[in-house]
């Protein structure tokens, strides 16, 4: 026997111990890792070796060269944000790990001739797997057992019809179960797996496209294009014009394009993003995409699908209604009723596999004696019924099936009204009918295609003139007591809540209109949506609640929405979500979902509570809205440094800072409130255009604060005589001017203002202020303010500078009115 080779009689069976343990010396594992986050090398490699901290750290190196160490301040600064990003993300690290085992899949087994659930990591070659509704195919085999098993290979193929599976027949990794169940033998596994490589980026810690990100490498690069003429033409205007010695002309140049680049926004960026994965963590809250944090900022509808978010996954039998037919020997209704639980109960004890519905059919009917099944057909939710061929105790021998009256009764029966009146009530109603004709007649079942391939299931052949309607099971659902409060959190934050069903629609309308959602009543069948992208967009505009949505409708609706212009989420927990999950800009899977819902959800509630979602929704506004916020101080900073180094060129003066001196501004006015702006509260949804936005207001407060500092450094020269024993006077009253329109700045980007926030711009005008008189730190910081005129001259110089923030910040957002809220 080859090693690929199973004895036949192990396929039910499954492999022994022994044969496991020799598959696992042979290294015939499905031993591809599967990670939920970064290795620590990596972390600490992504936030050290960047190109930006390649040229700080060139330029670090050369101040220790000229020195004083004080100018080189600013590498410490860049080592300190380096240190953060790294205990951050390595914090983030540490709790996706410990939630990414919570949500792991955990096949069914056959081994020593009973079933287990094993880690995906713990498949071995021949291993005989268990399929059942809803579980993902982990590896690739082929099929030993079929019982009606429908599998959908869309995340591979695209093809949305699921492929009905014989005993034969191959199963590919990346696919999952619709319908029915069976079992499989694993044929590939570890790399050679289709599985090794989807499971593996479905639950990566990835750092994917960002509208945020790459707004700020765009910036980042843009300045380090700025860098290079600047530094060429600040060497030479201080060696060649000013007649400075090297080494002052290098402080100097340094000083000069080191603040061009907003080096720290994108380790705050960072910063951000993972503390909200750690917050959103303790929630229970999986993310599996880190921009899925960012996208969740941007949302502007969210699709819900009734089924486990707004109402639990628990039904209960609310009563039996006979139809016309039902009743039993001499008409007797008692006698009837009877029969048709019977009837129920033996459906229930044919299906291995029951949904909610069948399992509160089967908790209130048990299984009756005498009744044998003989056939069955698992419900499908493309089908919207499921049956058997029962048995009964004196030998009937019928079909049954039990599924969405509208499906299996004619237009115009009486029974269709009374569904509509009890789904009215928000009561779920399914259709008790019986059948001579085979239930694969009924099914609309497709064989085999020739040469063993795998055909697939048709569109479902009418089936109401075939049946007999004999009565309806009416179920209650039971709603989830924080679904009103989480419907009414996203009402007050202007996301469009959008109810997608594959019930009844005035039955999702009525469990709606419990929970107090606009539009409840006014529920639309989908069964009637335009198939025209654009005029389906427009009605699902206008409308609220959609009833009897098919899953690949489910994907179109998505799509239709893209294409009006709106960020779409969808949740779900079932397999018929899945399309629509994939397509969404954000997927939200349930913990208790199915694997192939948690797969392709870029986020994960382990805890099952849709009362989480507002809190991811809300961590994504915060970290967004607020690197936006403090992305406009750094940008500030960037454009004042531009303006003053070509200043500094074209009118042939002494560059008026060094490295020291920038560095305490930008740590007084940027650096340190910039990280505690990044961590407050922000409720605004975001918006695109990040950079143009941004720049809005960073390019008119820049130049002001360019233009009034650089001024006041030529009045200095004047008046001081622009002497080498003066410069340290200019310099002073250059920073003290800089200093305070930074501050401006800051206090316009800090509203609107709390305590904390009046707290911080205080503490750090307080700390300027004891550089200023502590004579340790002048001497350190080399800074002299001398007399009074010029120290007053650089105030009224600076108030002048704020007034003009103000005027720019009043008249910009009248211009540009799509300015981030931070700004406002």
């Amino acid at each position: 026997m080859t090693p690929t080779e199973a004895p036949a009689a192990s396929r039910a069976t499954g492999l022994t111990a022994a044969d496991v343990a020799q598959r696992v010396a042979r290294g015939e594992v499905n031993d591809v890792p599967v990670r939920s986050s970064r290795s620590v090398k990596e972390i600490v490699r992504a936030n050290v070796f960047t190109l930006f901290n390649a040229v700080i750290g060139a330029l670090f190196a050369i101040v220790l060269v000229v020195g004083p160490i004080q100018d080189g301040l600013f590498g410490f600064v860049i080592i300190a944000n380096a240190l953060i990003g790294i205990v951050q993300e390595l914090r983030a690290k540490r709790t996706l790990d410990n939630l990414a085992v919570i949500g792991e899949a955990r096949p069914t087994v056959r081994r020593d001739g009973r079933s287990q659930e094993v880690a995906t990591a713990g498949i071995v070659l021949d291993d005989v797997i268990e399929l059942a509704p809803g579980d993902k195919i982990v590896v690739d085999g082929t099929v030993i057992e079929a019982d009606g098993l429908e599998v959908d290979e869309s995340l591979l193929t695209g093809e949305a019809d699921p492929v009905l599976k014989h005993p034969g027949d191959p199963v590919l990794s990346g696919s999952f179960v619709v319908a029915g169940g069976g079992a499989f033998t694993a044929t590939k596994v570890g790399r050679e797996a289709y599985a090794a490589q989807l499971a593996e980026e479905a639950s990566r810690f990835t750092l994917v496209h960002s509208e945020l990100r790459s707004g700020i490498s765009k910036i980042i690069k843009y300045c380090v294009l700025l860098m290079i003429p600047a530094a060429v033409g600040l060497i030479v205007s201080q060696l060649l014009i000013e007649r400075a010695d090297v080494a002052e002309a290098v402080r100097r140049m340094v000083a000069g394009i080191v603040v061009m680049v907003p080096e720290g926004l994108v380790l705050l960026t960072s910063v951000a993003f993972a503390i909200g994965v750690i917050r959103l963590g303790r929630k229970q809250c999986l993310v599996q995409e880190l921009p899925a944090i960012e996208g969740l900022a941007r949302v502007d509808v969210v699709c819900l699908d009734k089924t486990g978010t707004l109402t639990e996954g628990g039904m209960d039998l609310g009563g039996i209604r006979l139809l016309d037919g039902a009743a039993g020997p001499d008409g007797d209704p008692a006698a009837g009723e009877t029969h048709v639980r019977q009837a129920l109960g033996a459906l229930g004890g044919c299906d291995p596999h029951p949904n909610a519905s069948m399992q509160a059919v089967i908790d209130a009917c048990p299984a009756p004696d005498g009744w044998r099944g003989q056939e069955t057909l698992p419900f499908s939710s493309a089908r919207k019924y499921s049956g058997a061929v029962l048995s009964e105790p004196d030998g009937t021998r019928s079909t049954w099936l039990l599924g969405a009256p509208d499906i299996l009764l004619p237009d115009g029966h009486p029974a269709l009204a009374e569904t509509e009146s009890l789904n009215a009530e928000g009561l779920r109603v399914l259709l008790l009918a019986r059948s001579e004709r085979p239930l694969d007649e009924l099914a609309g079942q497709a064989g085999r295609v020739p040469g063993g391939s795998p055909g697939r299931a048709p569109a479902p052949a009418p089936v109401a003139a075939a049946v007999q309607p004999l009565a309806l099971v009416v179920l209650e659902q039971r709603l989830r007591p924080d679904a009103g409060d989480t419907l009414r959190y996203f009402a007050e934050e202007n996301v469009t809540a959008k109810i997608i069903s594959g019930d009844n629609a005035v039955s999702v309308g009525a469990v709606a209109a419990k929970l107090d959602l606009p539009g409840a009543h006014s529920a639309v069948d989908a069964r009637g949506l335009p198939e025209d992208q654009e005029r389906m967009g427009k009605v699902l505009e206008d409308g609220t609640v959609f009833g009897r949505v098919t899953p690949q409708q489910k994907r179109a609706m998505v799509g239709a929405l893209q294409a009006r212009g709106h960020d779409v989420a969808m949740t779900g927990d079932g397999v018929n979500d899945v399309l629509a999950l994939k397509d969404a800009d954000i997927g939200v899977a349930m913990g208790s979902g199915s694997e192939a819902t948690r797969a392709v959800a870029q986020i994960v509630l382990l805890n099952n509570s849709f009362a989480t979602l507002p809190s991811v929704v809300a961590e994504g506004r915060r970290v967004i809205g607020n690197i936006e916020r403090v992305a406009n101080l750094f940008l500030t900073k960037t454009v004042y440094s531009v303006f003053m180094a070509w200043a500094v060129i074209l009118t042939h003066v002494p560059y008026p800072f060094l490295p020291r001196h920038l560095t305490l501004l930008s740590s007084l006015t940027i650096g340190i409130p910039a990280f505690f702006l990044a961590l407050a509260p922000n409720r605004e949804r975001a918006r695109p255009h990040f950079v143009r936005r941004v720049l809005r207001l960073a390019v008119p407060f820049g130049l002001i604060a360019g233009v009034s500092t650089f001024t006041v450094y030529l009045l200095a020269r004047a008046y001081y005589g622009a002497g080498d024993s003066t410069r340290e006077a200019e310099t002073s009253a250059a920073t003290l001017t800089l200093f305070l329109i930074a501050l401006g700045v800051l206090a316009i980007i800090a509203r609107p203002y709390t305590w904390w926030r009046l707290l911080l711009i205080a503490t750090m005008a307080t700390a300027f202020l004891v550089v200023l008189v502590t004579p340790w730190l002048q001497e350190f910081f080399a800074l002299d303010l001398q007399g009074r005129v010029m120290p007053w001259v650089a105030v009224g110089v600076a108030a002048a500078g704020v007034a003009g923030l103000e005027v720019a910040w009043r008249l910009v957002p009248r211009r540009w009115p799509d300015l981030p809220a931070a700004a406002h």
